[in-house]
């Protein structure tokens, strides 16, 4: 038969494996975040401490511990057996959560492990998508399917805003009567347990769509740089590490990202004692995230159009980031600052710097793919988020210690965004997959 021709072809199936991938993420980030917004309930349905809640989110970032293997496993394996693997641990751990015991101390235990399960998800839905968009998508398409596929994760965490205050109520002390609160806990508890049985229902929905249909690769490839050798697994470290480029704009990536992301999780006690209430602090959380998404989408069409422009843009997002955290710092000092404080400030202070930083995500990912070619993407793009989660954790760790006064943290904010920024500005970009499909396929 005939030669497929050089420059590739893209399959219609491409957009399902897209949103089969998508919905993964979308379902890991919405179960991680299940707990936080409804703290005050949780702990009283089933007597959760401060430190339980915290653990539950740390669950997250403990996740990434066995990064390497999942990279590891997609770069020797392929995307389905790594999508496999990773759904059905997901599938394990939202249902750990559901088994309806009485004994809570043994409830609880099981909450934290099915918590742990979705966080070891957490390195593929972070790290394959630009992996992914590279096997299935055109030149052209590849920042946008990979906004997509990253972003989608950070929505999931977003709906948890929503999904949690809406369905379970938050505990009110009004009954006085004890027959009355002992029936408003039992209210409270069977809420929870609706949220839990439906996020199981909704992980193994799609871990049955995958398993049914789920490719590892089209069976011609999309791009030269898709059918290229790439290095193997111990010299793509060799190479990441020795390379001071890739070093200078990771950190630009991890220092900000890993503090944004610490921050952004415990917005609920930074924005107390500025008096913003528990639902203003889930809604700031809610419309950031989804203003960043929408704002990193378009980003990355933009990108896709005209090509060459990841250095440019990223400037332009870490100027906005720095200017709303230094706006969000200052407000909060407002005894010493004399700024405006009112929630119309702080709201949009925060949004602004989430859709900033959120929608730099993507175009971060497309550019360490270009960097450091012909290292496969999974491993690049994992390196980099195992160091944000680095960030995030040691941030978290400090703020174990001083809790009882946040300026600092607020600080912490601009400051990383400003590294970034200058990170950035003396960064010197190179397109190696991008020279390679455009020169090579013509």
């Amino acid at each position: 038969g005939r030669l497929p021709p050089l420059s590739g072809r893209v399959y219609g199936r491409r957009w399902l494996v897209l949103l089969l991938f998508s919905l993964l993420g979308f379902a890991q980030g919405l179960v991680w975040n299940t707990w936080g917004p409804i703290q005050n309930s949780a702990r009283l349905a089933f007597g959760f401490s401060g430190w339980d809640i915290a653990l539950l989110v740390f669950w997250g970032p403990i996740g990434f511990a066995p990064c390497f293997f999942f990279m590891w496993l997609m770069d020797k394996k392929g995307l389905r057996v790594t999508v496999l693997l990773t759904s059905s641990l997901m599938v394990l751990g939202a249902g750990l959560r559901c088994v309806p015991v009485s004994d809570l101390e043994i409830r609880k235990k099981l909450i934290h492990g099915g918590q742990l399960l979705n966080g070891l998800a957490g390195p593929t839905v972070m790290n394959a998508a630009p992996f992914l968009s590279t096997t299935w998508f055109s030149p052209d398409e590849r920042a946008t399917a990979t906004a997509i596929a990253s972003l989608l994760n950070y929505l999931g965490s977003a709906g948890a805003f929503l999904v949690g205050p809406l369905v379970v109520p938050s505990p009110n002390g009004t009954a006085h009567l004890l027959l009355a609160s002992q029936s408003n806990t039992e209210h409270i508890k069977d809420r929870i347990e609706a949220v839990l049985y439906a996020e199981f229902g909704m992980v193994s929905l799609i871990f049955s769509a995958a398993l049914a249909y789920f490719p590892s690769r089209p069976p011609f490839p999309p791009s030269v740089a898709a059918a290229s050798q790439r290095l193997s697994y111990r010299r793509s470290f060799c190479r990441l590490l020795s390379n001071f480029r890739f070093l200078m704009i990771a950190l630009a990536y991890a220092i900000p990202l890993g503090v944004f992301s610490g921050w952004s999780g415990v917005l609920d006690l930074i924005l107390t004692p500025v008096h913003v209430s528990q639902v203003d602090a889930g809604w700031i959380g809610f419309w950031s995230i989804v203003g960043g998404c929408v704002v990193g989408i378009a980003m990355a069409r933009f990108a896709d159009f005209i090509r060459g422009m990841l250095k440019f843009i990223l400037l332009l997002l870490l100027s906005g980031a720095t200017l709303a955290s230094t706006w969000f710092t200052l407000t909060c000092l407002t005894s010493v600052t004399h700024l405006p404080l009112t929630t119309a400030t702080l709201y949009t202070s925060c949004i602004l710097l989430g859709i900033f930083l959120n929608s730099s995500v993507p175009i971060f990912f497309e550019l360490f793919v270009e960097t450091v070619y012909p290292v496969p993407e999974g491993i690049s793009c994992g390196v980099v988020t195992f160091l944000s989660n680095v960030f995030m954790g040691v941030l978290l760790f400090f703020l174990t210690f001083y809790h009882t006064e946040f300026s600092w943290f607020n600080w912490c904010l601009p400051g990383s965004c400003l590294l970034s920024l200058l990170l950035i500005l003396c960064f010197r970009e190179s397109y190696d997959r991008l020279y390679l499909d455009v020169v090579v396929s013509v």
